[in-house]
């Protein structure tokens, strides 16, 4: 267990779901995947399900946790997932985690840990350390910021739009 996660006894429904995830990450390694799998529940209920498919579908943001509340949007016909759980095979990566946080789920239920994927050769601890140690002149990647004089003209004509859908 990393120190970032609590551990608990899992029972009940989140044990259930929490094997059907695992069993969604090793069929998603059958049919070419990662070996990663997730599921929304509402009220008691699986919503919907994901399983990884960066390599299967060439896109590197089709991880299993946003595969699953991309298809629980749709079904719940909104992007907010507030009173959803959110069942995964492994500890999110950062995206992950940031796209639960953004879609307002309630709960995250995961088995495997970040040291376990790891193990596997799936060591998202780089970027949890990137994020939460490394001051930006070391990322692997340049961040700039240009200052145009427009730069806030998107936020000005969201401001000015009266039937702006909050979120």
């Amino acid at each position: 267990m990393t120190p970032h996660t609590q551990e608990t006894d899992i029972q009940g429904p989140e044990r259930v779901w929490l094997q059907e995830a695992i069993n969604l990450a090793t069929t998603s390694v059958a049919k070419g995947g990662g070996p990663f799998g997730a599921l929304v529940a509402k009220d008691g209920d699986v919503i919907a399900t994901g399983r990884n498919e960066v390599t299967t579908a060439l896109d590197p943001v089709a991880h299993a946790e946003v595969s699953a509340m991309r298809a629980a949007c749709k079904k719940l016909n909104t992007f907010s997932l507030a009173g959803c759980v959110l069942v995964t095979s492994c500890e999110p990566c950062p995206m992950c985690l940031a796209a639960a946080l953004y879609a307002r789920v309630d709960r995250l239920v995961h088995g495997a840990d970040r040291d376990d994927a790891a193990v596997a050769g799936f060591d998202d601890r780089k970027f949890y350390d990137l994020l939460e140690n490394q001051p930006r002149s070391v990322w692997p990647l340049t961040v700039e910021h240009f200052d145009l004089p427009n730069r806030t003209h998107p936020f000005d004509t969201w401001l000015a739009k009266s039937d702006r859908t909050a979120y």
